[in-house]
Parts: structure tokens; sequence; C-alpha cells
């Protein structure tokens, strides 16, 4: 069994759903289940309608019909014949979201958050399913939902490992593979749910996560994550002109990476995969018969190249107790518990005498609420 994870943007437009065919083409005998990212942009698109959601901001109807459009733009493309059953069960979806949205606001941002976003992935797969099946790939559509189940940390969902694994093993990996016509399943990344049924998902980039999660459940012999770069690159090209491939790094020097920036990887990635020795490689859909970065529990290259890594989007917060005494364990504590409170991850601190740093994401949502439950008790 392998897991391949395809990206957002390896699924942006119509050549390049036509172009991860061609690659499950040269796989169609192997047993693979695929985790699919949404469209390029989709989810950015899909956070700003629930922004505006959750606000009654007259723009949802424009913004609706825009990613509406953006993807029915993209069926038209891969499906000459207009009577195909894309159409319908993608517009079926669709006429769910825009119910949705049209509906009373009956759970916190980020309960609609996850309710709303989840859409993404769901619209992605079945076009690509429908797709693989009308080009020649057999394949099944697979609700990642009903195996994947979290507590109720909604945009952060945390896996109930136990429960996930089990209705891996004994309910998805009988819905295909080779007791099935069936041996490829097309599966989302990034969403679950929770006991009582609603989506759920696992944070920012958490298809990669998803991918992992698969792997580790059915305990399958390699992890391929398909990027637009030839592999994990010690600089982003984006940032820096001269950049280096690396070839082979340990699961440790990939989750350092992961955990203080670097976007090539899900943090979560990693570590489900060392528990059980599954490599992942790191593959470019633009040269797919490329050699790219494997990532395995061998450390010997670790130190051969150094790497840089440039976090966009951050904070710098400021802490001190009003009354200018010093920063002491007590003080940490309170500190961190609100943290806690708000679900925000801390990148990097700094302690001092009397103040106490953070370096945290920018988030228009939780940022303004975290500011403010500090200030009861610090300056801030």
């Amino acid at each position: 069994m392998k897991v391949f994870k395809f990206g957002g943007a390896s699924v942006k437009d119509a050549n390049a759903v036509k172009n991860v065919a061609s690659i499950l083409k040269k796989y169609s005998e192997n047993e693979i289940i695929v985790v699919v990212s949404a469209m390029a942009k989709t989810t950015n698109a899909l956070e700003l309608l629930t922004e505006y959601f959750c606000t009654q901001n007259s723009k949802k109807s424009l913004q609706f019909e825009e990613i509406k459009k953006f993807h029915f733009e993209i069926i038209d493309q891969l499906f000459s014949d207009k009577n195909h059953e894309a159409f319908s069960d993608v517009n079926l979806l669709f006429d769910k979201l825009n119910s949705y949205i049209y509906n009373e606001k009956i759970g916190t941002f980020d309960f609609e958050y996850d309710q709303i976003v989840s859409f993404g992935e769901i619209i992605s797969t079945k076009i690509i399913s429908h797709y693989l099946n009308f080009s020649g790939v057999s394949n099944k559509w697979i609700d990642i939902r009903e195996f994947i189940k979290t507590d109720n940390s909604f945009r952060e969902g945390k896996v109930d490992w136990q429960k996930t694994s089990e209705l891996i093993k004994t309910k998805l990996i009988k819905s295909f593979g080779s007791e099935n016509s069936q041996k490829i399943g097309i599966t989302q990344g990034f969403i679950g749910s929770n006991s009582d049924g609603f989506t759920t998902t696992l944070g920012r980039e958490g298809s990669d996560y998803t991918a992992a999660i698969i792997a580790y459940s059915l305990g399958a012999e390699n992890v391929t994550i398909w990027k637009d770069v030839p592999g994990i690159l010690n600089a982003d090209p984006k940032y820096f002109d001269e950049t280096q491939k690396l070839d082979a790094i340990s699961y440790l020097e990939a989750i350092e990476l992961s955990y203080y920036g670097a976007t090539i990887l899900h943090p979560k990635t990693i570590k489900p995969l060392q528990n059980l020795g599954i490599p992942l490689d790191v593959k470019s859909f633009v040269n797919p018969e490329a050699e790219g970065t494997i990532i395995s529990s061998l450390t010997k290259s670790d130190s051969l190249i150094p790497s840089f890594i440039f976090k966009i989007n951050q904070v710098l917060i400021s802490i001190s107790p009003r009354d200018f005494s010093f920063i002491a364990e007590e003080n940490l504590s309170e500190i961190f518990n609100v943290f806690v409170k708000h679900n925000v991850k801390i990148h990097l601190m700094l302690n001092s005498a009397v103040s106490f740093s953070v370096c945290i994401d920018f988030d228009k949502i939780k940022l303004p609420l975290l500011i403010a439950d500090l200030q009861k008790d610090f300056k801030v």
C-alpha cells in the first residue's frame, strides 16, 4: 500500500488535473490512497467567504459565485459532455454550501470555518475522482471524515488515534483495493469529524498530516508528497536566489525544518511516519521521473548542506507585569494558559527580568482576542 498526496498547486487548473491523471496511470497497478487538497487558492477564497458569512457581509454572494465559477471553468475544460455526472455532483455540493451560508450562524468562528472551508477538499476530490474514471484510472471516492476522528478543537482538531486507526484498518481498506475493481482511493486532506459528526480541520496545510495518518494506520510502505519543486530545498526559492536540493534528510531534520517555518511539510506529518519507520518521498509533479528528497531514519546527510528558513506573517508580542516586578514562574504559567485557551502556538520566545516576548503567526481573528485576554493582567 502506498499513500500519495497532491497539494493545491498540483490541481490548480484543468491541465494540472490532467497531469495528476497521467502520473497515477503509471501506478495504476498499485494499491494507492491519494490524498488531495483543495484547488489552488480555494482555501483562501473559502476563508474569506467564512469571514463574510460570520460578519453578515453582503459580499458573500459575490465571493460564493467566484468560487463556483472557478471550479466549473475547470470542469468545463475536463469534460466535453455537459451531461457528465461531475457537473451534477459538484453543483449539488455548491447548493449545499450556498444553503449553509444563508442560514443563521450556529457556532463560533472556528466552528463555522471548518464547516465552510472543508468544501474545498470535498469539491476538488469529486472533480478529480470523476476525471480519473473518465480517463481510464479506475478509483473509489472516499469521504475521509468517516474515518479520521478528532476532538472538538475546530481549526486544530486533535486526532483520536485509537478510533481513527481502527476505522481506517477495518473499514476504509475494505472500500477499495485488491478485493475490488478499484485499486486507487481518492480522498481529502485537511479534514475529519468529531463524535457529533461535525466537520473538523487539522490545521492549515494539514493535508500532509492526513497522508501520514493514513500511512501510519495502514502500515504503508511509503508516502509520496507531490510538489511544484524538485524536492526539499535548503531555502525557499521565492526569497533566495541560490538553493540546493536535499537528496536525503532524517526525520529529525525534517521535523525541525517544518516546525520552524519551512513550508514544504506540515509540522505534524513526520512523527507518525517516524514511529513506524515509513519513508517519505518529496517529488516534483512537474518532473515526476526525477529523484526527489527521501526522509527516513538515516542522518548522515543532515549536516552536509545548511538550511535557511524565512517565516512570514509573524507577530512579536511583548508582555510585562504592570507593576514592574520580575517575570516569575507563576507569571509564565498564567501567560501560557492564555495561549492554550486561544489555541495559539508560540514559535519563538525570549525571557528577560521584567518582560516575556513571543513570536506567533498573525491571525486576524485570534490575535485581538488573545491580546485582550493578556491585557487583563499584563502590560502588552
